[in-house]
């Protein structure tokens, strides 16, 4: 059995985009023995185990949530706001165990509760023009949600050019008001409550936008009422295009580092994922990936790979088969200050159809097999205080080369799959705290997972020496590796985001500052920024010195 229970928080529209994605990956796991326990991250709905929904809370702005502007329903897998008929039904559907709980009417307050009663059809529909149909997030949500999980911030727009949530300090300011608030901390204790034992939160955070002043009041409210608890949160942040808009670049910079500053203090752990190249002033191409075909314009496709990411890094907390929890993991990276880590993923991990781990492993002896997912200037190989590994979609045991014959290589010598990993990780980073997990049970890609994948993977995802027969929508699994690492990168990522804000004239921006950020607070967050980063410093030739980075 797992630890116990998490509660999700999905704030913002991409964070609604990765979300969709990552229950799509819980809804389409294999039936039978599972190596997951899927009661970490979904309830039973009504009491019904064959039915569960996430224990999710999602803040989303109008129109990202399946409406349009004009307030019409958005496409069909769009999530239909809750009329009065449609209300009386969900409570009905749901039972007693809402009997005792208030929920306010459509337009009765700030927020709007939502409520799918039915699996929506993406899965059926199709991805004929390979997923530009795809504009919200519930264009491909295949699960059911609780009538508790979505609240639609009124103030602010999803699209348009006025009436956004565009500054850090608009975000904290609506967690400042009460009714907000109340509401908010109403729907937390309905899902805490009822949990057995609450291991903590995953907190999905927008980065780039106000939602990050949204993810610093909400995390610093979970630190202080859930003292404890694990608060594991991911800062995420969609391919960003259009980046001559000056004061779009500013602002998106400015959310960005006030949101690491203030995220990170409140949080066991602080991850940033992106396939941005970079977060800073200076854009750099999106991450590539050899085996998979997507579009950097979709966030239905660049969320799509970072569910898949999200998926593993979050498996050491969800074993049937481990008491290992949410702080635990966290306590494992957090040490001696350092709240931030880097993710790194394969996705697809290249198993050659085939072949073994240690072949696929001794490949790279020179390079790492996984892509950092945390958009910065990647280094080949760069120090690693501590790791957590996660391997899945590949056989445990029979690793080893034939009995009798000459190991090709050291990694030949071990028999299963976590002593090989090992063996690798201590070759490659030399002297770093490291745990290891290793799942049969793959990944898996049906619909409405985007079909964007090479035609040298075969249906399990595994390569072969020349295109297969099979379109890119046969592709029903895949394995994928990740490493959550406390890693000297990060001194390059946040040093120079601390860089990029120094270059700046903040005094051009009045704007962002009437929003509610004060001057002397943004410079603290900044030098607590270069702090932060200092965390991470070696002293070695993987990281250069702060005035040699200056002089770059």
């Amino acid at each position: 059995m797992a630890a116990g229970e998490a509660v999700t928080l999905q704030l913002g529209p991409y964070a609604g985009c990765v979300g969709s994605h990552w229950w799509g990956l819980q809804a389409a796991a294999p039936p039978g023995p599972a190596e997951l326990g899927g009661g970490t991250l979904l309830r039973a709905a009504g009491g019904r185990e064959e039915s569960r929904t996430p224990r999710l809370i999602a803040l989303e702005l109008k129109g990202s949530a399946g409406r349009d502007g004009g307030g019409r329903p958005g496409r069909g897998g769009a999530i239909p706001l809750l009329a009065a008929p449609l209300l009386q039904a969900a409570w009905a559907h749901w039972g007693a165990a809402l009997s005792a709980r208030r929920l306010r009417r459509p337009g009765a307050g700030t927020w709007r509760a939502t409520w799918s009663s039915r699996r929506l059809e993406a899965p059926r529909r199709g991805i004929a023009d390979n997923g530009c149909s795809m504009q919200v997030w519930s264009d491909y949500l295949s699960v059911q949600l609780h009538p508790r999980s979505i609240y639609v911030i009124q103030q602010y727009n999803h699209n348009g050019e006025s009436g956004c949530l565009e500054a850090f300090g608009q975000g904290e300011k609506l967690l400042q008001e009460h009714g907000c608030t109340e509401e908010l901390e109403d729907r937390l204790h309905f899902y805490v409550e009822e949990c057995d034992y609450l291991q903590g939160f995953q907190v999905l955070c927008d980065l780039h936008s106000g939602f990050s002043g949204v993810g610093a009041k909400v995390t610093e409210l979970l630190y202080d009422e859930y003292s404890g608890k694990g608060i594991l949160t991911w800062g995420l942040t969609p391919v960003m295009h259009n980046m001559g808009d000056s004061q779009k670049n500013f602002y998106r910079l400015m959310n960005t580092v006030l949101g690491i500053v203030h995220l990170s203090s409140h949080s066991s752990l602080f991850c940033p994922m992106s396939l941005n190249g970079s977060l800073g002033l200076k854009p750099q191409p999106p991450i590539t990936f050899p085996y998979i075909n997507y579009d950097a314009s979709l966030n239905y496709h660049s969320s799509a790979i970072l569910a898949a990411a999200l998926d593993n890094l979050t498996v050491p907390y969800r074993l049937c088969s481990s008491r290992g929890s949410m702080m635990h993991l966290a306590e494992t990276l957090n040490f001696s200050g350092r709240k931030v880590a880097a993710a790194w993923a394969s996705v697809p991990f290249p198993v050659v159809y085939g072949h073994s781990l240690p072949d696929v492993l001794h490949a790279y002896q020179q390079d790492l097999p996984w892509k950092l997912l945390s958009s910065c200037r990647e280094q080949n190989i760069s120090c690693c205080f501590a790791q957590s590994v996660v391997l899945r979609g590949i056989s445990k045991e029979g690793h080893s080369s034939c009995p009798g014959k000459q190991p090709t290589s050291p990694l030949h010598a071990f028999e299963t799959a976590e002593q090989i990993l090992q063996q690798y990780s201590h070759a490659v980073f030399p002297g770093a705290f490291s745990t290891f997990h290793v799942l049969e049970q793959p990944c898996m890609t049906r619909p409405p997972y985007p079909h964007f994948f090479s035609p040298l993977l075969t249906r399990q995802g595994f390569l072969l020496d020349k295109p297969s027969c099979y379109s890119a929508a046969a592709v029903e699994s895949i394995p994928v590796l990740t490493s959550l690492q406390s890693s000297s990168v990060l001194h390059t990522l946040l040093y120079s985001l601390y860089k990029d804000v120094q270059k700046l004239n903040i005094q051009r921006w009045a704007s962002f500052f009437s929003a509610g950020v004060e001057q002397a607070d943004f410079h603290e967050a900044v030098e607590a920024l270069r702090t932060l980063s200092q965390c991470y410093e070696t002293g070695f030739g993987d990281d250069k010195s702060e005035d040699e980075t200056d002089s770059d």
